[in-house]
């Protein structure tokens, strides 16, 4: 129903800057809350942000308030993820969901792309 491929991960001095992108294919993309998660080593899968089918809600984990900054283009099916300020606490592997409610819990989303790799580091 609803394909996702994440693009735009890479290696950053901490301080840079990376814009992650969620390309996506299906009918649904349009009804669907996109929420960005973001996994470490030896860490669990936490979600980062979330964006409203219309666009009109959003919502950030405290750790990245101010320097992250969701957005989507339903037109081109795509959604992004600009990340400014990034420090090497961010470095993680990124994944982009579909979901049908607008939250940062995992279980709210049932499609999944397969991810991009985030580095921060000297």
């Amino acid at each position: 129903q609803l394909q996702l491929v994440e693009s735009g991960g890479g290696l950053v001095q901490p301080g840079g800057s990376l814009r992650l992108s969620c390309a996506a294919s299906g009918v649904a993309f349009d009804y669907a809350t996109i929420g960005w998660f973001r996994q470490a080593p030896g860490k669990e899968r936490e979600g980062v942000s979330c964006i409203s089918s219309n666009g009109d809600n959003t919502n950030y984990v405290d750790s990245v308030k101010g320097r992250f900054a969701i957005s989507r283009d339903n037109a081109k099916n795509t959604a992004y993820l600009q990340m400014n300020n990034l420090k090497p606490e961010d470095t993680a592997v990124y994944y982009c969901a579909a979901g049908g409610a607008d939250s940062l819990a995992e279980y709210e989303y049932d499609y999944w792309g397969q991810g991009t790799q985030v580095t921060v580091s000297s």
